[in-house]
């Protein structure tokens, strides 16, 4: 077999591999070691197995990962989110399906100090939906909305996809940011124009709740906000303003909300310790993933076969929009299978050549992909979100329900692809503003 041979059998053997459910950080490691091995040598790979772990993981950009989930964690033990719902229904209860349209500010607020769609839609999960329930709503649009909310935590800084993908495409980490904060207000405001229009079109699917809320409830309830609004302008505003870097950023996110939190004497020694062993755990998951990927990527580069495709794409003709249109299908179908890390680490190698070849905008790339993995999240058969509230929610609603829910939000996160797509200044306009 030739060497090309030999890596798009690599990518088949990957494939059957994920098929089969074998864990995708363990799958991209034996397949990126087995053809290094077939390639050079037994020796090499090795060799290879005991520098790329090393090399990788030795920067201090990765450093900002267990940073900034360790701050969402001290944010979440310590209780600092719990009053952003609260906040946003009061000030937005004359809305049609105002606790709905709360929901989402409230996935998007909690969105700055997690960076994670799962966190957000299980914390949401539980303060959010039992009150719409409370209040009659709709059992599909309750969960639904949570469900398809949630998701705007991987797009509202800090978000570990951005993050891993700027080391990998070497995109700067903030221009990542706030490019993503832009599409994240942007997926808030189109969730809330569809509940509104939803409910004004069917006022049962949320009954207006029978209280009256004063400006005197309204202004009493921003005082349980001011713990992440601090923590959000302390940390994001430092960084766009150039105070200090991504890197820094994540140090100094933890270090502010363990203060805020013993400030408020909200977070206890127990919080702290079992704050610090969640980050362990999940920072360690991300960095094995992303170990296979680097791996991977040595072994394409050895193989030739991200050139090989490159070179055939091109050879092919294809246009920049057909190549974005395959590609967005990829991730629809990935994103109902695969969480959205090892989606997007899986597929780096491969892409990042060909969209480089075809002149596209790696910035643009990067939340392009954002958004398309996030999709997958409440799509089925395994909506990861919809899993995650169902577990909330216990056995009251189905996922059937909960899926059917999340239909209509997923229709506008395809309009929202389609407006990238038409117009990628409303992505790239955010490079002139830190330039």
């Amino acid at each position: 077999m030739t060497d090309i041979q030999i890596g798009f059998a690599g990518i088949a053997i990957l494939l059957v591999l994920i098929a089969c459910r074998v864990p995708i950080a363990l799958a991209l490691i034996s397949v990126s070691f087995g053809g290094m091995a077939v390639l050079l040598s037994p020796k090499a790979a090795w060799g290879a197995l005991g520098v790329i772990p090393y090399s990788f993981t030795a920067t201090w950009h990765l450093s900002s990962i267990p940073m900034f989930v360790l701050m969402g964690f001290f944010c979440f033990h310590a209780g600092l989110t719990t009053g952003l719902f609260r906040a946003a229904r009061m000030w937005l209860s004359a809305l049609p399906g105002g606790l709905a349209v709360a929901g989402v500010l409230g996935c998007a607020g909690f969105a700055a100090v997690t960076g994670s769609s799962i966190a957000c839609a299980a914390a949401m999960g539980r303060i959010a939906a039992p009150e719409m329930l409370r209040y009659r709503y709709d059992e599909g649009l309750a969960t639904g909305t949570i469900a398809a909310a949630g998701t705007i935590g991987a797009l509202i800084p800090p978000s570990i996809l951005f993050i891993l993908y700027g080391i990998i495409a070497q995109v700067q980490v903030s221009h990542l940011f706030l490019a993503g904060f832009v599409i994240g207000l942007i997926t808030v405001v189109a969730y809330s124009l569809v509940i509104i229009v939803r409910v004004m079109m069917n006022p049962d699917l949320a009954p207006k709740a029978e209280e009256h809320i004063g400006w005197g409830d309204r202004f009493d309830a921003l005082k349980d906000v001011w713990p992440i609004l601090v923590l959000v302008l302390g940390v994001f505003g430092g960084l766009f303003a150039g105070i200090f870097t991504p890197t820094e950023a994540g140090g100094i996110g933890a270090s502010l909300s363990l203060l805020i939190a013993m400030v408020r004497r909200s977070i206890t020694v127990e919080g702290v310790w079992i704050s610090l062993k969640e980050t362990l755990t999940i920072s360690s998951s991300i960095f094995i993933i992303a170990v296979g990927a680097s791996m991977l990527t040595r072994f394409f580069t050895f193989s030739g076969v991200s050139d090989a495709i490159a070179d055939i794409t091109i050879g092919m003709g294809v246009s920049p929009l057909m190549l974005i249109l395959a590609i967005t299908v990829l991730y629809l179908i990935l994103g109902m299978f695969l969480e959205p890390i090892g989606a997007m680490l899986l597929t780096l190698p491969i892409l990042l050549p060909l969209v480089e070849a075809a002149g596209i905008e790696l910035l643009w790339f990067g939340v392009l992909v954002a958004k398309l993995l996030e999709i997958g999240m409440i799509t089925p058969p395994i909506g990861l979100n919809v899993f995650v509230l169902k577990g909330v929610i216990g056995d009251r609603i189905s996922i059937g329900t909960i899926f059917s829910g999340v239909t209509r939000f997923i229709l506008a996160d395809l309009v929202i692809i389609a407006l990238m797509v038409a117009f990628p200044n409303i992505i790239l306009f955010t490079q002139n503003l830190l330039q």
